[in-house]
């Protein structure tokens, strides 16, 4: 958990607010002053910057890469790069915005290294895209990392609606550079010259790119037809029901809680599935029938749950714990989407990531 913050720290958290054209309580001055230091050599100047706008920029990594591990590995890379080319940084625009040209273009460069799959499965009835735990590479990103860059930047870097699994997993159905273009447009707010700039291409391109970019992102993502939760019902209380329900086996509790046409999907690793891919479940009666053998008879888990949140979405830590066995092991962590007071997605990745969610590793 994040530490309390004292006055003093609360006081240069103030003189280094960010974000020249969102921020209006941004100190320009004092920023174009360390990135002046920056640029000729400054290392601490150069530190001060970039712990300032680090948070955020793994935000923005992640959603180029939908890979928590990913976006650790290229903002470190974003920062090497950026201390080696510091002189190209010419204040034109703020640092910040000349940081998020490095990264981008770092992200690029690494899915032009790595490309991802692009064969990415469609499935149900009317073609809609699967849960986020179908992509194999997706990860969840915690609640406190986003908080963290929340505190330092402005709301739309870490807006629900462009950080919660289905618009990253949405988003990764995008070639790189329309992946790209939309981030810097549609989430971040870039006019169309700044993004040019960016990108090293013109406006013409830019706008081109975003006009397919859009369509398939709508095309792939899902549609919310009512509210996640009914009056009187908070999204942590429903999870708080979810994880009951399963701890003791009740699947008649589960029933009154998945939706209909609920999904649920497993990444290989999570939830005891060692397949090579990715495997989905469509249906309440379909998914209480393929949870039945962790839940009941001779081979039944012992199951116990910590809350946790990712992307902005309730989650679950799920422990296991077998026949003869002293503690609970680590099991997956399941992202919820909700939808009328019911849960219509369960997206299960492996407990990999428990230790960035500051999960123990036995109960």
């Amino acid at each position: 958990m994040p530490k309390a913050r004292t006055a003093p720290e609360d006081e240069q958290e103030t003189r280094e607010s960010v974000v020249q054209r969102v921020n209006p309580r941004s100190n320009q001055a004092e920023e174009n002053a360390v990135a002046a230091a920056a640029r000729a050599g400054d290392e601490p100047a150069f530190t001060e910057l970039a712990v300032r706008y680090r948070a955020e920029l793994q935000v923005h990594c992640y959603r180029m890469l939908g890979s928590l591990e990913d976006s650790e590995a290229l903002i470190r890379e974003t920062f090497v790069r950026a201390w080696r080319r510091r002189e190209t940084y010419q204040a034109r625009s703020s640092f910040r915005a000349w940081l998020y040209r490095v990264s981008t273009n770092a992200c690029l460069d690494f899915l032009t290294r790595k490309p991802y799959d692009g064969q990415l499965a469609m499935t149900g009835p009317g073609g809609e895209t699967a849960p986020a735990a179908m992509i194999p590479w997706l990860q969840p990103y915690p609640d406190r990392l986003l908080d963290a860059a929340a505190s330092k930047s402005d709301t739309a870097v870490t807006a629900e609606p462009t950080i919660e699994p289905a618009y990253v997993a949405a988003v990764q159905y995008l070639p790189p550079r329309q992946r790209a273009v939309l981030i810097l447009r549609d989430v971040l707010g870039w006019p169309a010259k700044e993004a040019a700039i960016a990108l090293e291409t013109t406006v013409a391109s830019v706008n081109s790119s975003l006009q397919r970019a859009r369509p398939t992102l709508r095309r792939h993502l899902p549609v919310r037809r009512a509210p996640a939760t009914v009056p009187g019902m908070s999204e942590r209380a429903m999870l708080e029901r979810y994880m009951a329900a399963i701890e003791r086996s009740d699947d008649t509790a589960l029933s009154g809680l998945l939706s209909e046409n609920a999904r649920a999907a497993q990444q290989p690793g999570a939830g005891g599935h060692d397949g090579p891919e990715p495997f989905l479940v469509e249906g309440r009666m379909a998914i209480i029938a393929a949870w039945a053998p962790a839940l009941h008879g001779p081979h039944a888990l012992a199951f116990r749950f910590m809350a946790t949140r990712a992307n902005r979405q309730p989650a679950a830590a799920s422990y296991v714990r077998g026949e003869g066995e002293s503690a609970f092991q680590p099991f997956g962590l399941s992202v919820l989407r909700l939808e009328a007071g019911t849960v219509t997605d369960v997206s299960t990745f492996p407990p990999d990531l428990f230790p960035a969610f500051g999960l123990p590793a036995l109960l």
